[in-house]
């Protein structure tokens, strides 16, 4: 078995984990290459042992803590947040670490191959990663054929796994289009998603986040929301649509977005993306790479922004917690915040699969 899988997820378990290879003795070996590098080869990895024998390697039993938010049961309240499995490769064998949701993507209308490398730079004394990666993807039909591939997608039952499926546009596509390329997007996951995420807040992609502002959140929702009434009719189905929204946003910001939500009937809210601050990592190295900062550095801006939603927002409005999460503590912040659920991806880097459980547990022992 590739030690780069192992290294992502070395945890086996018959309740709750007992490592097979301890994470912190397997991490030295891919922190000692290129951080694209090494995710591209786990992510290989993971796609070639998934559903064999071999994914014992990291398996993690899942955590029971159901929640129904905007009409679905997510079996526990920890997923795994897009942009880890771009293409949708690896479904099953991250299924396996105990997420209760997993969200891939995001993907494009048509293949592209992102921005220059290097493009992915860790800042260990942080517990931070800054990226620029740039929707790097195969295409939405290679996208949906890996996604109809995998086993989780013909499992039912209360007890499924949720799979949430991230849209956005192409580079090339000017962002005056852009509500060209969204509604192709959401023309081809739907039949395929438990929810679609509608992605604008990537730094990565120029002008995308222009689409956060009033009138133009207004100019892209709006067509969203009625192309999803006419395929809720089509397909029998009416799949929550979740806007996923940076923390570099201000309190009028948050607000008026929060209204533009409601307005135009969107399910949910993902708070948040990374962010262009660089006020927390000053001085260290690649901290002034231009990209998104994620990780430990976006924990307190995240919540900042998640007790904002939920001001606007009041009770009942489903929040998804992203960004910062590297601790069951951490989770939990974000549910004390006001989030939901939560969302993990550079944790899982740093600390392994086994903070999949811990961070289930942390927030499960809250109620």
């Amino acid at each position: 078995m590739c030690f780069a899988t192992m290294a992502l997820a070395a945890q086996y378990t018959t309740n709750y984990p007992m490592s097979l290879i301890p994470y912190a003795l397997a991490r030295p070996f891919l922190f000692g290459l290129d951080a694209e590098t090494a995710h591209e080869l786990t992510m290989a990895s993971l796609a070639r042992t998934q559903g064999t024998p071999l994914s014992l390697a990291y398996c993690n039993t899942r955590v029971d803590d159901p929640i129904e938010l905007a009409g679905l049961k997510f079996p526990n309240r920890v997923g795994l947040a897009a942009g880890l499995d771009k293409n949708a490769r690896c479904i099953d064998g991250l299924a396996a670490m105990g997420f209760g949701f997993i969200e891939v993507g995001t993907v494009t209308p048509k293949a592209q191959p992102g921005n220059p490398k290097p493009r992915m730079f860790r800042l260990p004394q942080a517990n931070a990663l800054i990226n620029r990666l740039g929707f790097n993807n195969d295409g939405l039909d290679a996208f949906i054929a890996n996604v109809q591939a995998s086993r989780v997608r013909k499992q039912t039952g209360p007890a499924a796994l949720l799979l949430g499926l991230n849209i956005g546009k192409n580079a090339a596509t000017p962002i005056q289009d852009a509500v060209d390329d969204y509604l192709i997007g959401l023309n081809g996951v739907y039949p395929h998603a438990d929810y679609v995420t509608i992605n604008i807040s990537s730094p990565n992609t120029k002008n995308l986040r222009t689409l956060q502002s009033d009138e133009a959140l207004d100019a892209l929702l709006g067509p969203i929301a009625k192309r999803r009434e006419t395929l809720a009719s089509r397909h029998g189905k009416r799949v929550p649509l979740f806007v996923k929204i940076a923390p570099d946003l201000d309190e009028d910001q948050v607000s008026l977005l929060a209204a533009t939500l409601k307005r135009h009937g969107m399910d949910g809210v993902i708070a948040t993306n990374t962010t262009i601050s660089r006020e927390a990592v000053k001085g260290m190295v690649h901290a002034e790479e231009a990209g998104g900062l994620s990780g430990a550095p976006v924990l307190e801006a995240s919540n900042r922004v998640i007790s904002l939603l939920r001001a606007s927002l009041g009770k009942g409005f489903p929040i998804i917690g992203a960004g910062g999460v590297m601790s069951g503590a951490d989770a939990a912040s974000k549910i004390k915040a006001g989030a939901d659920v939560v969302q993990i991806y550079t944790g899982l880097i740093y600390k392994g699969p086994a903070l999949v459980t811990e961070a289930a547990l942390a927030i499960k022992k809250m109620r």
